[in-house]
């Protein structure tokens, strides 16, 4: 069997990611959720508690989910629990611009742009669930030698 030479290791540790906005799932849904939010400031304002408020809510819920997931990774079950959170935000905001699409408040183009950028996010998400062992680790945190009194 071949060993990795130190400094392959090296490198590979410099590029372990150390917080969820280093994940590419969340660059995507933060900057797909910025670009719904900046569409639909020019939406009619007879829909600002329905369609336009849903799907603000659905696309920053994606993000919240995956950062959620992260700080749950010690624990299978509650990350992969959280991966399928967002993915059914994902699935929830296809909705909501299939509709804003219908409405023709978005134009095929941006709406195809933007659910095509939603199938890759899901696509992401479900291969993260199907193999979380990578992305999951056992805490190897251990109480410090330190005082927690706050007096």
């Amino acid at each position: 069997m071949r060993s990795i030479s130190d400094s392959a290791k090296a490198s590979f540790a410099a590029m372990a990611i150390q917080e969820f906005r280093e994940l590419r799932v969340y660059q995507h849904s933060h900057e797909v959720a910025m670009q719904i939010f900046e569409l639909s400031k020019d939406w009619p304002k007879e829909a600002p508690y329905s369609l336009t408020d849903q799907i603000r809510r659905s696309s920053r819920s994606v993000c919240a989910n995956i950062a959620e997931a992260w700080r749950k990774r010690r624990y299978e079950k509650h990350f992969v629990s959280k991966r399928s959170d967002a993915d059914a935000e994902a699935a929830e905001t296809r909705t909501w611009l299939q509709f804003g699409r219908d409405c023709s408040y978005l134009d095929r183009e941006s709406f195809d742009k933007l659910d095509s950028t939603y199938d890759r996010i899901c696509g992401g998400l479900v291969n993260m669930m199907q193999n979380p062992a990578p992305w999951c680790r056992p805490s190897k945190t251990h109480a410090p030698n330190i005082s927690y009194d706050l007096s």
